[in-house]
């Protein structure tokens, strides 16, 4: 990709890269390439990410103490009086695996975005956020043509975006479900981008808007309330800090599962030779899947977890990545889950279905206490080498976001991989006994003990990687092509 003068996006789509890009190129930082990418992302990606969705942010470099900015979907107030709808199951095929999803009213939880994108520009950002907003609200209004990942994500999303109404108008406007090359046009949304820039969070959680979501579910049986909107804010927190080798990474803390458990199959692999076997990394992705118990999931919101957790066993959706010139860098990943369905008439908003998502629901549907941070799978990094930013990179995918993440970092680290070539490998993913593989992995490597589910080609079932990479001078990138994610240089 050559020598940029400005730094590099990796991104789940072409243009939500390329907003970030000229971001860099006008003089912005990392977060303000970040916010314009997220803000662009909302259009572009509107089944992964949206103002219904939340996510987490990780800043670093360029002198910044490293932060986490969690974001992210809180449970809401369930009265559990028998008036709340209940959940609605979909099966949703990638090819070769199926996985099951719930949506509908009672899976809407608080939504984080709107919080996390004001509290990112307020923090570090030195570009005004109605100029990064402007460019993604018009090309709400103008539509955008799906390209052939953004179209295979509806394709298999069809039963959801055809549950309401609401959905179906903007995804079915033409009585089947848009198709590659046809266009999305929510200007709703678009309004509602630049009231986020120009009114800040304030209508979202306490004003118009949060009246509207709320009212809109609460005939519907939601359990989202006024109060529970009203009571969100995006919360600061002390990244998780692992050596590894001669690095040293950087992830998503406790509450969060998904930088918890990272780190831990991480710390594992460094136990042992480099580069690892496929065995070993295999066997360290068990390890992690293996301590995801009851407790560990009640104990996440406890003072002190991950230090005692890691101590005691070691002896210690869609994601934007961005590497500006001066060293600076921010990884964010957001979720909308699939979506719940609602979309909420004067909004353009898609709420999210985070209280249906059995990946981040692992002891059962509604058992979280109002207030209370999901437990996600998403963990956006930063490899650090002598103090200095290396590699920056996340990742969506439910719970195959660990064994996406772990297989780039080794590729990156042990294997001394560009970005592009460890995003690229083939991977392997391990859950509920089954090892999932891509063409390309030697599955005699795997042992004859475990069953084995072969994908016939590349699947965004296992992840998508957006990573970004300074080796020397030189500033590279990759974007997932599981998941039609690209890099481009500023």
């Amino acid at each position: 990709m050559g020598m940029p003068e400005k730094g590099v996006v990796a991104a789940g789509h072409p243009l939500t890269a390329q907003a970030g890009a000229v971001v860099l190129r006008e003089g912005g930082n990392a977060v303000d390439a970040a916010v314009g990418a997220m803000l662009t992302s909302f259009v572009t990606e509107p089944l992964l990410t949206g103002l219904g969705a939340g996510g987490y942010m990780l800043v670093a470099g360029a002198g910044q103490q490293p932060t986490l900015l969690d974001f992210f979907v809180q449970a809401p107030t369930r009265k559990g009086d028998g008036s709340e709808a209940e959940l609605r199951g979909i099966d949703v095929s990638f090819g070769d695996a199926v996985q099951v999803f719930h949506i509908g009213p009672a899976s809407c939880g608080v939504y984080g975005t709107p919080a996390g994108v004001c509290e990112a520009a307020r923090r570090w950002g030195t570009v005004p956020l109605d100029e990064l907003a402007e460019p993604a609200a018009r090309l709400a209004s103008e539509g955008v043509a799906l390209n052939a990942g953004q179209a295979y994500v509806a394709e298999i999303l069809a039963d959801l975006l055809t549950s309401t109404p609401e959905c179906a108008a903007l995804w079915a406007p033409q009585g089947h479900v848009l198709r590659e090359g046809e266009v999305l046009r929510n200007p709703e949304l678009g309004d509602a981008l630049m009231r986020l820039s120009h009114d800040g969070p304030a209508p979202f959680y306490e004003g118009d808007i949060a009246t509207a979501v709320c009212e809109w579910l609460r005939v519907r049986g939601g359990s989202l309330t006024c109060e529970d909107l009203a009571g969100y804010s995006a919360i600061e927190r002390e990244p998780v800090r692992i050596g590894y080798r001669d690095r040293e990474i950087l992830t998503n803390p406790p509450p969060s599962a998904g930088g918890t458990l990272l780190a831990y199959a991480l710390a594992l692999l460094d136990r042992g030779p480099s580069p690892p076997r496929l065995a070993g990394v295999l066997q360290a992705m068990a390890a992690a899947q293996d301590e995801r118990t009851p407790d560990f999931v009640e104990g996440l919101v406890e003072e002190g977890f991950l230090e005692r957790f890691l101590a005691a066993r070691l002896g210690s959706t869609t994601h934007i990545s961005v590497l500006d010139a001066d060293g600076g860098a921010c990884s964010t990943t957001c979720t909308n889950g699939e979506g719940s369905g609602i979309v909420v008439p004067g909004t353009g908003m898609h709420i999210n279905n985070v209280m249906g998502e059995e990946d981040l629901n692992p002891l059962g549907f509604h058992r979280y206490p109002a207030g209370r941070r999901m437990p996600s799978m998403m963990a956006p990094s930063v490899v650090l080498r002598e103090g200095e930013v290396e590699l920056v990179l996340g990742s969506a995918g439910s719970n195959r976001i660990r064994s996406a993440l772990l297989q780039t970092i080794v590729g990156v680290v042990d294997h001394g991989l560009l970005a592009r070539d460890a995003v690229d490998a083939p991977r392997v993913h391990f859950e509920d006994g089954v090892v999932y593989v891509e063409p390309g992995i030697d599955v005699k490597q795997l042992g004859s003990e475990r069953t084995v589910v072969e994908f016939g080609s590349r699947n965004l079932f296992f992840g998508g990687v957006q990573a970004v990479q300074r080796r020397g001078p030189l500033l590279t990138g990759a974007g997932d092509p599981r998941r039609g994610g690209v890099a481009v240089s500023a």
